[in-house]
């Protein structure tokens, strides 16, 4: 047989950048938006960076908090109500960022625009109006649509009425849900994502699952059973689309969690094998593979887990396989045995540190080999077509007397990826496309602050929402759209 070498990325390379609803759309209550549960997320503008890092780390979503956030319906403390704005500035910033060459543009679809409550008869018209005229935007200006479905971010009113996750009902409100994206909007998406990071719902459960800890007498065993629901909702979905838009690309994601032994000793080494199993490939396998894998018996054993599955729960699973596999990445860490290892910060997590590694501003590892070797073990697992969905640095930016913005960092950050995954695509992974996290600044995920800024467009917005909205492009802006005009050759 012959054998095909690349030296670079495909003619067709998807070039773009990703935002998310919650974090980006404002428009708290406008076009009949019901509540959404990341809505109620708190943030006193006051705070200073070690206050807001207490908050984030050391501070699960409570019960008192979820309470007081449905009584309070302002925006002072709650950065999602706000976003960015993008719910009434998306034709200027799409029009920003087709003038970077972007061959394709990530959001995610709010739940609650089309159905307010979750349960609704009927769904929202205006709801489907903004996202048909959102997309076709993108169609105007040739990008392609990667539309993510829930991107933690549901009707907080299914949480109330029916427990959200934890009960199958939510199943079938979420495929009807889906439905009516897929019959209003099929033609105008060119790629699906049924869940971000749907492992969010072990190490953040709230985002993920929207399960609040001091709720939960058994917290395990609630995650895991509303796991399984976003399994089987995952897999419902990639057969209805399969039927009803034939030809169409469903895929899955995690946050990619890329682990080394932290020593060369046995114990390590088997602790990076179970840290990948549990934090990586079991929601893969499941999604990609059809079935559990058999691992997690002893896993779910040793939390006192049972898996609560109906007849045909494993045919649904089996017949809803993903077309391809996406990740965000953003860091690698080290797993050990140790207990007393020193630890630093990811995405949403702590982490073991690796001592030669640098870390951000923020404290996550910088490490591009990390996304080749990331690409390669995923391809060589699952041989379906791989995208990375997010990746990005988080960091602040300073805007000069001037008006310009100079992030030489983040330039830096984003060629090594780069770089990485043009390896990656030399060593024969099939890779679609690359979106960059948080495009343009938006709200951060796990601080709800401005002040951790990702985008190559600077966004004039601090962290109580004050500021004039302005869009500045920074020099990450002209950079990157050299690196798309050359489809990754030039990247000086």
């Amino acid at each position: 047989m012959a054998y095909k070498t690349s030296s670079g990325f495909d003619a067709d390379f998807l070039w773009g950048g990703a935002i998310s609803c919650s974090q980006a759309d404002g428009g708290f209550r406008d076009g009949g938006k019901g509540i959404s549960t990341q809505d109620l997320r708190y943030l006193d503008p006051a705070w200073d960076h070690e206050q807001v890092e207490a908050k984030h780390h050391g501070s699960p979503f409570s019960k008192a908090e979820f309470d007081q956030a449905l009584q309070d319906m302002d925006t002072t403390y709650y950065p999602n109500r706000r976003g960015i704005d993008f719910y009434h500035t998306y034709k200027q910033d799409l029009a920003l960022l087709a003038e970077m060459g972007m061959k394709i543009f990530r959001t995610s679809i709010c739940w609650a625009r089309l159905f307010p409550n979750g349960d609704d008869a009927q769904p929202n018209p205006e709801g489907i109006r903004y996202y048909k005229d959102l997309f076709g935007e993108c169609k105007k200006h040739g990008m392609k649509v990667f539309a993510t479905i829930l991107h933690y971010d549901i009707p907080v009113q299914l949480v109330l009425k029916y427990g959200g996750w934890k009960n199958r009902k939510t199943i079938d409100f979420y495929c009807r849900y889906v439905e009516v994206l897929f019959r209003e909007l099929g033609d105008l998406v060119d790629y699906w994502l049924p869940f971000n990071e749907i492992n969010a719902g072990r190490f953040s459960p709230w985002d993920g699952v929207c399960l609040i800890r001091d709720q939960e007498p058994h917290m395990d065993q609630e995650i895991f059973q509303c796991l399984h629901h976003q399994f089987l909702a995952s897999a419902r979905v990639v057969k209805m689309g399969h039927e009803l838009l034939p030809g169409s690309k469903i895929g899955c994601m995690i946050a990619r969690f890329t682990t080394y032994p932290a020593t060369c000793r046995p114990e390590d080494n088997m602790q990076a094998i179970l840290d990948d199993q549990y934090s990586n490939w079991f929601y893969t396998d499941v999604m990609a593979r059809g079935k559990y894998p058999a691992y997690m018996n002893r896993y779910f054993d040793k939390l006192g887990i049972d898996i609560r599955m109906e007849p045909g729960d494993e045919e649904i699973l089996q017949q809803g396989t993903v077309d391809f596999v996406s990740f965000s990445y953003y860091f690698s860490q080290v797993s050990t045995s140790d207990q007393g290892w020193e630890k630093t910060s990811g995405n949403l997590i702590m982490a073991n540190k690796n001592p030669y590694l640098e870390t951000s501003e923020w404290g996550w590892q910088k490490d591009p080999i990390g996304l080749r070797i990331t690409l390669n073990q995923l391809y060589d697992r699952y041989g379906l077509p791989l995208f990375v969905a997010e990746n990005g640095l988080g960091t602040s930016d300073v805007v000069e007397a001037d008006g310009t913005v100079h992030d030489p960092y983040r330039i830096d950050y984003l060629r090594g990826h780069i770089q990485q995954m043009k390896e990656a695509v030399r060593d024969g992974v099939e890779l679609l496309g690359y979106t960059m996290w948080g495009i343009l600044d938006i709200v951060s995920c796990g601080p709800l602050t401005m002040d951790k800024r990702y985008g190559v467009v600077y966004v004039d917005l601090d962290n109580g929402g004050k500021g004039t909205g302005k869009r500045i492009r920074k020099d990450s802006f002209y950079w990157y759209k050299k690196c798309i005009e050359s489809n990754g050759e030039d990247l000086a």
